[in-house]
């Protein structure tokens, strides 16, 4: 809490609004877009790298909150206050930083899949402005943001191989989706059977029971696309400019809508809003892996006419 009422004192409100903006980079928007934009236009065996860290990544990060439930600073300490814009967003238990975690896990798996210099500083400082920013905002504490860091790390460096030697054995790559989808299905049933403890914060626990459900959905569909694509589709993301911009926007149009739309109505047909969130995810996850590639052969081929 030290390092934390140094920060608070020396905030600025030119500060608050940087800082509140920078943490926006590790929102859970930001991760899906850019894992959309890789895998369908750039590199899709990057994609699957960047999802299973992310994926993975959050289940542990869920377990962690769950698991040790340590409260956030303004609760721990009475007399300490975060900058108030940033309270709002920050719901859960404090211990691990989702934030961080998304954050370390997008920008620092691109920078270490992707060789160009440039990319890797913007990112990299990407990486370390977002931790940063959680403390300086006062909804995390060192041990927050340093545990999410090292998980992150950890993950990138072990999955990066794997996820490369797929090129030669798509084996590799099954290993680690299948091992995504059995630690999300472990996690499901920790947060339904475990006997959490009466204290236990209902909020924070209903938090960590949608994140569970949000994760074996997009888990069992990103597994589902990757082994659909190695025997049937075997999607190419090559396309000229124009096309891939089009692929990009036209292709958002129905994510956007599936996780916005579908929430409520899938809630009151189901009864029950945690399925209704895996359910959701599922198929926000399982369009953009299997539906949506099957047009990038068309894309493929538009405006490639005029250059010849």
């Amino acid at each position: 809490m030290d390092f934390l009422r140094f920060l608070e004192n020396i905030r600025t409100p030119a500060g608050d609004v940087v800082f509140q903006a920078i943490t926006y980079l590790g929102e859970e928007t930001l991760f899906i877009l850019l894992g959309v934009f890789i895998f369908w236009c750039y590199d899709k065996r990057e994609g699957y790298f960047l999802l299973s860290v992310g994926f993975i990544g959050t289940v542990l990060n869920q377990f962690l909150k769950l698991a040790f439930r340590i409260p956030r600073p303004w609760v721990m300490d009475k007399d300490f206050s975060p900058v108030s814009s940033a309270v709002e967003g920050a719901a859960g238990y404090s211990f691990p930083s989702g934030h961080t975690q998304s954050a370390i896990g997008i920008f620092g798996g691109i920078a270490r899949w992707n060789k160009q210099l440039w990319l890797r500083i913007v990112c990299i400082s990407i990486a370390v402005l977002v931790p940063f920013s959680r403390m300086y905002l006062g909804v995390h504490t060192p041990l927050d943001v340093g545990v999410s860091v090292v998980i992150s790390l950890l993950l990138i460096f072990l999955l990066y191989p794997l996820v490369k030697k797929s090129a030669q054995n798509p084996r590799y790559l099954r290993l680690v989706l299948i091992s995504a989808l059995l630690l999300s299905a472990a996690f499901l049933l920790y947060v339904n059977l475990y006997k959490f403890p009466v204290d236990t914060d209902i909020s924070n626990y209903e938090s960590g029971l949608e994140n569970a459900c949000k994760m074996f959905g997009c888990c069992l569909a990103v597994w589902l696309s990757f082994e659909i694509d190695t025997r049937y589709t075997n999607f190419d993301t090559k396309a000229a400019l124009p096309a891939q911009f089009l692929k990009l926007v036209l292709g958002l149009i129905p994510v956007i809508l599936i996780k916005v739309l579908l929430k409520n109505p899938l809630a009151v047909l189901l009864g029950n809003h945690y399925l209704a969130d895996g359910i959701r995810y599922f198929l926000l996850a399982a369009f953009a892996g299997c539906i949506w590639p099957l047009t990038f052969r068309w894309f493929s081929k538009l405006f490639t006419k005029k250059a010849e």
